[in-house]
């Protein structure tokens, strides 16, 4: 006889959630994370508040930073930590455009779920989603103009800081954007091409006001110089370590000694100090006269390389001294017995300055001449926080922009170029995938709409004559935000890097794709803790 009740395959505690279910459940998390940070976007775009739970129990951030924002808050839900993740990889790969392309894979999904309800199957939104990408891409490839063709360095300095403006333009420094536009486009040509970001080193400091930041041609480092050693030192040799500098303490971990008078505990302090001498003489066979290590220096080896004349800093965190030996040409170094075959660093100068109240260490003539450093400053650690992300943003925008130097206008002109491009494609396409096609493009000219809906103006109007424009071939034609109208990009100098447009098309489209393929949700049973029968 066939028993009629359910044949159940998966753990009492196992969840599973299947077909139509399945799929909304994708789509309302992803279109909410969408949601959450759309008003993010634009030069107008509104900031979030996070505060912060558990060991930093209210840790305050102020951000309109669509990766930091999706990085903090816990998300359960699955279709929702794939958009998390492809925002990440955004903010990895070119540095900006992770609210964009949230926003962007949300419409699609959005444009999608009406789809499904008009009975198409989610592989032939795909078939169609797919002739729109290839159309969208080729239209932004055709549209972007490109100065390795005729490099003219002026032209290059004066696209970089456009670019520059457009990405601060929606970020906190948007009132002070030409000052640190400057200060952005100065540190990445100094790179020379080479895109080396590590080269250029962000600091904060406390204190004055953002104008106040400023561009040093040298390295930087927030630490002290030992007592009694000097404090400017020319044509420095430096050896750069990661060793222990304390044993002229006893330290014997787990272990015990039994003397039987305090002559016996002298000695073996002696000892130690011995132990320590010996290996301050193998550092001092160098021939270097900075030594710079990551862990401490106690008193005893600090007082030898005073009396040395060696100039000694302790506590270079990991990232100083990668950095260090990155532009003084040297290598860290843990021990000291071949003195040969190890690489010193070398400066020209090395001096103490005074920057607010932070006293600090600046290498200047460094071997990598590209090396910079950039010290932030502001009134508040948010704002300082805040400053230093929208900076980073800008600098590997101009970085990407630099090694592809294909620009495409900014202000919703690619977008709404794009759409008009899916357009076309779509009324070419026979079959359904045409109304796949059509949706991409309505999804894609949803992004000049947030845009203007975040400046509080009419957004229909704007994107409708908007699209009059790019329907009569003006494709320089954007959004300007100052006045709320329709401008044209190319007067007003509103450019953005082609890679970071490329890249946002094709994340947000992958995306999309990745969860409309979902029909099923298996969640795993929770493991289960037994007793704990060990021995106490």
């Amino acid at each position: 006889m066939v028993s009629l009740n359910p044949i159940r395959i998966l753990k009492n505690e196992a969840e599973e959630e299947k077909a139509e279910i399945a799929r909304m459940s994708s789509f309302i998390g992803a279109i909410a994370i969408g949601d959450l940070v759309k008003s993010t976007l634009g030069p107008k775009g509104m900031d979030k508040i996070l505060v912060s739970s558990g060991r930093n129990a209210g840790q305050v951030e102020v951000t309109n930073d669509g990766a930091t924002i999706l990085k903090s808050i816990g998300i359960d839900n699955p279709a929702a930590k794939i958009l998390v993740d492809m925002a990440k990889v955004q903010d990895d790969e070119v540095g900006d455009g992770t609210t964009s392309v949230t926003v962007l894979a949300a419409e699609l999904l959005r444009e999608a779920e009406k789809l499904i309800e008009q009975k198409l199957h989610p592989q032939t939104i795909i078939a169609g989603w797919r002739i729109a990408v290839e159309a969208a891409r080729q239209a932004l490839s055709e549209a972007s103009f490109d100065h390795e063709k005729s490099l003219n360095e002026a032209s290059l300095r004066a696209d970089l800081e456009n670019i520059a403006r457009t990405t601060l333009s929606s970020k906190i420094l948007s009132n002070h954007k030409e000052h640190f536009t400057k200060l952005a486009v100065d540190a990445v040509l100094r790179l020379k091409g080479s895109g080396n970001l590590k080269a250029i080193q962000i600091m904060k400091i406390g204190g004055g006001l953002l104008e106040e930041s400023f561009l040093d041609e040298g390295f930087l480092l927030n630490k002290k110089v030992g007592v009694h050693q000097p404090k400017r030192i020319e044509n420095a040799n430096i050896l750069i370590a990661n060793t222990p500098m304390d044993t002229d303490k006893i330290k014997i971990f787990g272990s015990t000694i039994k003397v039987d008078s305090m002559a016996k505990i002298a000695e073996l302090e002696v000892a130690e100090k011995e132990k320590m001498k010996d290996k301050v003489n193998k550092i001092l066979a160098h021939k270097c006269n900075v030594f710079i290590n990551r862990q401490l220096i106690y008193n005893y080896p600090e007082q030898l390389f005073a009396d040395a004349g060696v100039m000694a800093i302790e506590h270079a965190d990991f990232d100083g001294i990668e950095r260090l030996a990155l532009v003084t040409g040297g290598e860290i170094v843990s021990t000291f017995d071949t003195p040969e075959k190890v690489k010193l660093g070398h400066c020209k100068l090395i001096e103490q300055i005074l920057v607010g109240d932070e006293s600090l260490i600046r290498f200047s003539g460094v071997e990598l001449g590209s090396a910079c450093t950039i010290v932030i400053r502001g009134a508040t650690q948010q704002v300082i926080d805040e400053a230093e992300r929208s900076l980073h943003d800008a600098l590997c925008v101009l970085a990407a922009t630099i090694k592809e130097p294909k620009v495409v206008y900014g202000g919703g002109a690619s977008e709404m170029l794009m759409a008009e491009a899916v357009s076309r494609a779509a009324s070419r396409t026979a079959g359904k995938e045409a109304i796949a096609a059509e949706a991409f493009a309505v999804a894609l000219r949803r992004l000049p709409s947030a845009v203007a809906d975040n400046a509080g103006y009419d957004s229909a109007d704007l994107i409708a004559r908007l699209r009059a424009h790019h329907a009569q071939g003006e494709i320089t034609m954007g959004l300007e935000m100052e006045k709320g109208s329709v401008g044209d990009m190319r007067k007003l100098g509103i450019t953005e890097s082609y890679v970071v447009k490329r890249q946002v098309l094709l994340s947000a489209a992958e995306a999309a794709e990745m969860i409309l393929r979902v029909d099923n949700i298996l969640k795993a049973a929770p493991r289960r803790r037994g007793p704990d029968r060990r021995p106490c």
